[in-house]
């Protein structure tokens, strides 16, 4: 059912760091009658026939300028219990629960509050776009998705609403976070020379494995063959490689040897420890020399690999001409003037001249309009539509974007090897959300004391 979808999909304690990386907590669901909270705290054993003959509500927290209802707290529960059972995973009992959902929705409040007080508002295309992705992971188009909600019985206007609050709450805590991280290039090393880095950045590999065993307790006869069979086929395999598969049917003791050692692909997480590090070292084709363990003489080979950092990219290096409306200068006209200067540029006028003439890049206009090389989702879509359709050595007709009008020239195309840029723009995305989730915690429980906050049950 979607709603055990929903449910499993919801984390409220997730900590956000992106507005587009929402989680589905909180899913709205249909208003109930609300209780006194002595019936509510029995309500795991209570029939709902019994929960909805008691029309109580009232408040339960006071959180500043806002207050926490009774009904409020009691639709969480509910929620959460849903979640928790629809994972298969035990429910704390009922009094802890209620304690941890009642924290939750303190926090929440307060954080919706100081979003009012900084201004923050998200807009109806923002909470579009949120159900749009929520929609995609469900496998479904929007309105597919909202009939969906509306079937299993959920409010979608309920959702919108929670997830609008959602965005909310995380715009306030990018604003009030990022100010206080700090991510060094000294930072980004360390993180890279650690275990903890390689692991993260690595590639997925699939491995050969040919394993010499050794029986328990073995005598230092035993133990002196075995590596010195394990060294022979090491030596082979050096001039060799290509008859791993038939070594490993051969003389293999691994539960792979039949199947020439293959042991499919794997993530360095999955790797035995005494495979991890020697493997991260390696490249493909390449096999280690021998690694001893109490089972044996171990020989591993790289026979393929993916992912991880390394990163060729399509570049194309361009020039542009920028021609914007602003107080005095209308759409209209300029939309004229890019056309006339596109006709002076076809009877042969110098590119560069008229760049630094009438360009309003002035990043680029100096530069002759030269833009270096671009890297896909460099520019806005609009601009690199017409890059990539654009030949080398031609230019473009003028053609708008949300900048104003342009005319570009491609000058080349390349192929570019950039992984390691790559590898430390990712290492310091890394290293920032570890950053973000501590200091994360750290705020949170600031925000927690320093706020007024009346219990009242």
């Amino acid at each position: 059912m979607l709603k055990n979808k929903l449910m499993a999909f919801s984390k409220l304690n997730n900590h956000l760091n992106t507005p587009t990386a929402l989680s589905m907590t909180t899913v709205a669901m249909t208003t109930v009658a609300a209780l006194s909270l002595a019936t509510f705290c029995l309500w795991s054993t209570a029939t709902t026939a019994a929960i909805q003959t008691i029309p109580v509500d009232r408040v339960v927290t006071i959180v500043e300028d806002d207050v926490i209802l009774e009904s409020e707290l009691f639709d969480r529960v509910r929620e959460i219990k849903n979640q928790i059972q629809g994972q298969r995973r035990q429910l704390p009992p009922n009094d802890i629960l209620i304690k941890q959902v009642l924290e939750r929705l303190i926090l929440e409040s307060i954080q919706v509050q100081m979003a009012s007080l900084m201004g923050v508002r998200v807009d109806d295309n923002e909470v579009n776009v949120a159900m749009k992705n929520i929609a995609k992971q469900n496998d479904l188009d929007l309105e597919q998705f909202k009939k969906t909600v509306e079937s299993e019985g959920l409010s979608y206007r309920s959702l919108r609403d929670q997830i609008r609050r959602e965005i909310t709450i995380n715009h306030v805590r990018q604003r009030h976070i990022s100010s206080r991280l700090r991510v060094s290039d000294q930072d980004i090393e360390n993180f890279l020379d650690s275990k903890a880095g390689r692991t993260e950045l690595a590639a997925d590999y699939r491995l050969g494995h040919i394993l010499i065993p050794l029986p328990d307790a073995p005598s230092a006869d035993m133990l002196q063959k075995a590596s010195d069979l394990a060294m022979d086929i090491y030596s082979k395999l050096v001039e060799t490689p290509d008859q791993f598969e038939q070594l490993a049917i051969s003389l293999s003791a691994g539960q792979n040897a039949l199947e020439g050692g293959d042991l499919g692909w794997r993530s360095p997480a999955q790797l035995p420890t005494i495979f991890a590090d020697v493997v991260l070292e390696m490249e493909k084709e390449e096999v280690s020399k021998p690694i001893k363990s109490p089972s044996g003489f171990h020989i591993i080979k790289i026979t393929d690999k993916r992912g991880g950092t390394t990163m060729f990219v399509d570049q194309t290096e361009v020039r542009h001409i920028l021609v914007k409306p602003n107080e005095i200068r209308s759409d209209a006209d300029a939309e004229q003037l890019i056309e006339d200067i596109y006709r002076r540029l076809v009877d042969g006028s110098d590119f560069v001249d008229l760049a630094k003439t009438y360009s309003d890049d002035p990043g680029s206009a100096l530069n002759g309009g030269d833009l270096g090389w671009v890297s896909p989702g460099a520019m806005v879509p609009a601009f690199e539509e017409v890059m990539q359709k654009t030949a080398v050595e031609e230019t473009s007709k003028p053609f708008r974007s949300q900048f104003g009008w342009h005319i570009l020239e491609v000058n080349n195309r390349r192929n570019q090897d950039m992984s390691e840029e790559y590898k430390f723009g990712h290492a310091r995305n890394l290293v920032r959300k570890r950053k973000f989730e501590e200091e994360l915690q750290v705020w949170l429980r600031e925000i927690r004391e320093e706020a007024f906050v009346e219990i009242k049950i």
